[in-house]
């Protein structure tokens, strides 16, 4: 294609490698705005931008679901904790929630719903509704009804440690009221009233302090201070909506927890309401929107939940959020300013993208001063120029959006042409036939993308070294102190009593290098899994990177296989795209990456530099009949979906392919099961009923 942008066809309409190459640029890109947004605080665009690419890339990996990536914001949660602050390791992972934009959709996730647990249409099924607060997401343990411990979202997995700061929050109690359990996580979200915020910034402004641009940043930034006190006089406040960790009770709806809490002591969100169709869910968003500006908090849309906890437990979770919850955004708002200047930017992968410099513009309370236009051809599709006024669109978030140029304003004085060489190399920039993206050719020569493949090696999921930000990176580089990723691991080397390499550094000193070199030093050890998805091969992302790593168990598994799975007629081969979600685009990338002796000798000069990458633990119980057994499926089963029977055998640590093979351990067969059943006659495969293997694995 050249002209008409990927972007602007209908996703029925894209060929397959169209597919692919759409989905890894906004895979790429979504990445980065996370990061932003989540880690550093500091978002560059707003939510409408996000929305509208999440909204695409769900649409194609449903019609391509074979192509679906791993580093999408579909397998993706939050951000790594930042620095500053002592890591606590969820015992139950604070997932995010997918976006409904419709009717429609909330329709769709209901019907959705039904499907998965096989309920019919006139089946009750009962819904909690709640506002979706702008704030900061927290998670506040107590043990015996004594609150002991509280942390961030994080990663999902890992959240920074603001025990102390969480206990200055009046709205938070020290003990919990009446009868409490012996253990409970109570998850909830941290905000700042509106009056509350204007306040702060007035007091900041007069004091030379720091202005926030909204009440969710402001939030955020007292919530994270390293002096409790800061916390202390600044007002927060918080509703409390979910439970991770829970010993000693168990509610059996939703409804019924949110009541508790409230007996509890703790605040929940008065405009909550359990509904019984969609169309009451319906009745309560037109509502709480339209009271939305009246409303003393920032809210961007309503949650819903099934209600029932036992549906809940049997719907489960995809990658990144539960299959049983869903966040309905409200509208975007817009405002008009101008596109000053096009900026490209290069990732780590080569792939030149076009980002707007705009004058800044106050969007839904969130001064907007840059946006991403994606690739040549969607500036060509909207027809932007540097020098027009631009209509930018923000979702209540972060991520602002360019609709388009506003019609009856001076224009640019020329059309913007798209570059044929790389900015930062000089290295051609080629676009190849039926691919959205340009990319630079130059490869290790262009420094932006050693430096973004340097950012991801020690990104979130990857090894989440406390302390190398992306300032650090780019600095060491500069200085010719960090070329390939096992020279992070050699950075106190350079630290000599004759010769002080880092400490020397602008913004640094002894002490921050110190720390530096005990935070790399603590991340020598990582799992097969982070390890993996550090390593950036293309369309493997932390969701496959632990597919792969609870597969092959090690590295030198993992690596093995797939040198021999290069041959495509290979017993490897057949296994590697028999794994569910491995098709054959991926498994080329794979045995590509791992026949490169290029990649061979970084994992080598890894290993040389002290990296221990550790087997892969899965914590499943011990006692569970189907741990590390290939499990398939086939035919009709009739008391669950597809859907639920692979999930329920995955969470029990159970591999589910997509074929049989000499290493399927079981085949689950319900009616109407044909060549893979016959296949598992042949080779001896255990096989069982849907029934059977439901008495299995305990009903």
């Amino acid at each position: 294609m050249t002209d008409t942008t990927l972007r602007q066809k209908d996703p029925a309409d894209l060929t397959q490698d169209e597919a692919r190459d759409e989905l890894a640029a906004l895979a790429a890109e979504l990445a980065e705005h996370d990061r932003r947004y989540h880690a550093e605080d500091a978002p560059t665009i707003s939510d409408a931008e996000y929305d509208a690419l999440k909204q695409r890339n769900a649409a194609i990996e449903a019609l391509f679901p074979k192509l679906v990536r791993d580093d999408s914001p579909s397998k993706t949660v939050g951000a790594a904790p930042a620095a500053g602050f002592a890591k606590v390791r969820h015992r139950v992972p604070m997932l995010s929630l997918d976006n409904a934009f419709s009717e429609e959709d909330v329709r769709d996730f209901v019907a959705s719903i039904r499907r998965f647990l096989s309920l019919a249409e006139d089946d009750p099924l009962d819904i909690v509704a709640e506002p979706k607060i702008d704030g900061l997401s927290f998670s506040a343990r107590y043990e015996n009804g004594v609150f002991v411990q509280a942390a961030t979202r994080g990663d999902g997995q890992e959240g920074e440690d603001i025990t102390a700061n969480l206990r200055t929050l009046a709205d938070l109690p020290e003990r919990l009221k009446g009868d409490a359990p012996a253990v409970l996580e109570v998850r909830g979200e941290v905000y700042m009233s509106r009056d509350a915020f204007f306040a702060l910034n007035e007091r900041q402004e007069a004091a030379g302090g720091k202005i926030f641009a909204n009440p969710r940043n402001a939030a955020a930034g007292s919530l994270r201070q390293k002096d409790p006190e800061i916390t202390r006089s600044r007002p927060l406040s918080l509703f409390a909506y979910s439970w991770g960790e829970v010993v000693g009770y168990e509610a059996t709806t939703h409804w019924a927890y949110l009541e508790q809490l409230h007996a509890w002591g703790l605040p929940t969100n008065p405009l909550a309401r359990l509904c019984r169709s969609v169309e009451e869910v319906m009745d309560l968003y037109r509502e709480v929107y339209e009271r939305r500006p009246s409303l003393p908090y920032d809210i961007d849309g309503v949650v819903y939940k099934v209600d029932r906890i036992d549906l809940q437990k049997r719907l489960g979770f995809v990658s990144r959020s539960p299959r049983w919850a869903i966040a309905h955004k409200f509208p975007a708002e817009q405002a008009q300013t101008v596109l000053e200047k096009i900026e490209i930017q290069v990732g780590r992968t080569g792939v030149l993208t076009p980002v707007a410099h705009l004058t800044p513009v106050t969007v839904g309370g969130v001064v907007v001063s840059r946006a991403t236009l994606h690739n040549e051809d969607e500036i060509k599709r909207k027809g932007v120029r540097e020098g027009d006024t631009v209509i930018v669109q923000r979702a209540g978030d972060v991520i602002p959006q360019i609709l388009g140029v506003v019609e009856g304003k001076p224009r640019g004085a020329a059309d913007y042409e798209f570059p044929h060489v790389c900015p930062v190399c000089g290295s051609q920039a080629i676009r190849e036939d039926g691919q959205v993206a340009r990319r630079c050719t130059g490869g290790l020569i262009c420094k932006d993308q050693v430096v973004e493949r340097l950012k991801h090696f020690v990104s979130r999921d990857a090894f989440d070294i406390e302390g190398l930000g992306a300032k650090q990176i780019e600095l060491f580089h500069e200085r010719g102190y960090l070329k390939a990723p096992a020279d992070i691991f050699r950075l106190r080397d350079l630290e000599t009593p004759g010769q002080k390499r880092i400490s020397s550094l602008p913004r640094i000193g002894e002490k921050s290098a110190q720390n530096l070199f005990d935070a790399i030093d603590a991340r020598r050890r990582i799992g097969l899994d982070r390890f993996v998805y550090a390593l950036g091969i293309p369309q493997i992302g932390q969701a496959t990177a632990r597919l792969l790593a609870r597969v092959y168990g090690t590295l030198d598994a993992l690596v093995e296989a797939m040198r021999a799975a290069a041959d495509k007629e290979s017993e490897a081969h057949k296994d590697l795209i028999g794994i569910e979600g491995i098709g054959e685009s991926m498994a080329d990338d794979l045995t590509g990456f791992f026949t490169e002796q290029h990649n061979i000798d970084v994992l080598e000069d890894l290993k040389a530099a002290g990296v221990e990458v550790q087997p892969f633990e899965q914590q499943v119980a011990s006692d569970s009949p189907i741990k590390d057994k290939t499990v398939v499926f086939t035919g009709t089963l009739e008391t669950m979906s597809r859907g639920e029977a692979k999930a329920r055998a995955q969470a029990l640590g159970a591999k589910v392919a997509g074929s049989v093979s000499k290493k399927t351990d079981l085949v689950v067969a319900g009616p109407g099961a044909g060549s893979k059943l016959k296949q598992a006659q042949e080779l001896g495969v255990a096989t069982m009923t849907e029934e059977e293997f439901l008495r299995l694995i305990g009903g």
